[in-house]
C-alpha cells in the first residue's frame, strides 16, 4: 500500500482531518519563516499531541543547525525532514531518523545518503518546494529496489497523485497545497479525504 503524508499543518484542527483520513505521515514547516506554513515549536508540540500514535509526526526544516534539532526532537518529532544543507554535525547530532529531500536540480546527490544508517529515505520534490508545482518524473534518480525508500512530492492532489502513483510506484507521496482551500489559507478536509481515496483507488489498480 501506498504511504501518504499531508504535509504543512499549521492548526490541531488540521491534525484531527489528517487523522480521519488515516494519513501515514504528518509535516510541520518549521524555522523557515518564508513560508506561509511555518510554525512555531510550541504550535507543533500541540500539533503532534493532537495526532494518534500510528501518524508519523516529521519536522520539515531547512538547512537546521544542531539547536534546532535539539528543539525538535525534545518536541517529540518521530522524522526530521531536511532540505537544503545537511552538516554532518547535525547529522551526528540527530537520535530520530532524517529524511533527505532533493528538489530537481539535486536529486543526483541521493546517493551521498544511500549508506547513512540516519537516512530513512529520501523525499523528491518540485524546484520550488510548496510551490504546488509539479516536475517532470522522468527525471528521477533510478533507485535499487533494495535501497532507501522514497516519498514524491511537487504538485499532488487528489486529480493526479493517481497517476503519480501507477506510473512510478512510489513507496509514499507527499501533499501540501494540493489540499489547501481554495482561498490558499489552510486545510480543506474535503480535498484531504479525496487525496487519501485517491491513493487508495491507484492501489486497487495496481
Amino acid at each position: 500500500m501506498t504511504k501518504f503524508k499531508i504535509c504543512g499543518l499549521t492548526t490541531c484542527q488540521e491534525a484531527e482531518w489528517v487523522s480521519e483520513a488515516q494519513a501515514d505521515y504528518a509535516g510541520m514547516v518549521l524555522f523557515f519563516p518564508k513560508s506561509k506554513r511555518n510554525i512555531s515549536v510550541t504550535q507543533a508540540e500541540k500539533i503532534i499531541q493532537a495526532l494518534p500514535d500510528e501518524i508519523k509526526s516529521v519536522a520539515v526544516v531547512v538547512s537546521p543547525d544542531t539547536d534546532q534539532i535539539r528543539q525538535l526532537e525534545k518536541a517529540g518529532f518521530d522524522l526530521i525532514q531536511i532540505h537544503g544543507t545537511v552538516l554532518s554535525e547535525v547529522v551526528e547530532a540527530l537520535h530520530v531518523p532524517f529524511l533527505r529531500a532533493f528538489n530537481v536540480d539535486n536529486m543526483q546527490e541521493w546517493e551521498i545518503f544511500e549508506q547513512e544508517e540516519k537516512c530513512a529515505g529520501y523525499v523528491f520534490d518540485a524546484v520550488k518546494p510548496g510551490s504546488g508545482e509539479t516536475f517532470d518524473w522522468s527525471s528521477l534518480p533510478s533507485l535499487s529496489e533494495d535501497g532507501k525508500p522514497y516519498l514524491l512530492a511537487g504538485g499532488l492532489n487528489p486529480e493526479n497523485v493517481g497517476d503519480a502513483i501507477r506510473s512510478l510506484q512510489p513507496y509514499g507521496v507527499d501533499v501540501s497545497s494540493g489540499v489547501e482551500s481554495d482561498q490558499g489559507k489552510g486545510k480543506a478536509p474535503e480535498k484531504i479525504k479525496a487525496f487519501a481515496e485517491a491513493v487508495r483507488n491507484a492501489d486497487k489498480l495496481l
